[in-house]
């Protein structure tokens, strides 16, 4: 398995893999399983994300086994709404006692692992390295996971140690706000 950044010749195959694990895509019972992925990162969004240098990749002998984003919050060029949420709610979530608004943090999600690569540390490979890149550039990486996304929240709070901040809400959806200081997980050096 080789991780690396994904280049733009990689989006045809991220948005399958996106498309796959997409919630709209899943059953009730795969979604309570397995978790998903929300939100319309297409191909035309996945490539421009990829020349920026936004996302890492796993990469089973020219198999996407899985990706996941790291984002400036604010190099965002159309935040989805659960985003939009996140960024408005800067002044009251907090991360070791500074509202997120006065601290350095990346956006990190979405994570997503191919059905046939799970349980085999993709999802935390994936973590490591961008834990890794995220360090020096960031104090926290920031996430949000669907309420109703509980085996997220088993791999990123349970397995990985990410911190609840609180929620946002869009609509009738809640989201959960987590992070993690990107030392704590990085790489050794």
């Amino acid at each position: 398995m080789q991780y690396r950044h994904a280049t733009e010749a990689d989006a045809p195959a991220m948005a399958a893999l996106f498309a796959a694990n997409h919630h709209d895509a899943l059953t009730p019972e795969h979604r309570a399983g397995q978790g998903f992925v929300q939100g319309s990162l297409d191909e035309r969004g996945l490539r421009a994300m990829a020349g920026r240098g936004e996302l890492l990749l796993a990469d089973d002998d020219g198999q996407v086994a899985g990706l996941l984003a790291l984002s400036a919050p604010d190099g965002l060029p159309a935040p989805p709404p659960p985003v939009r949420a996140l960024l408005a709610a800067q002044d009251t979530l907090r991360w070791q006692g500074r509202p997120l608004r006065a601290v350095r943090w990346l956006l990190y999600g979405p994570l997503v692992v191919d059905a046939s690569h799970r349980g085999q540390g993709v999802a935390r490979r994936l973590f490591t390295l961008a834990c890794g890149a995220a360090d020096g550039r960031a104090d926290a990486l920031v996430a949000f996971i669907e309420a109703a996304n509980r085996p997220s929240w088993r791999v990123h709070v349970d397995g990985f140690g990410m911190t609840p901040l609180g929620d946002v809400a869009v609509g009738e959806r809640v989201y959960h706000v987590v992070a993690v200081a990107p030392r704590t997980a990085a790489p050794e050096r």
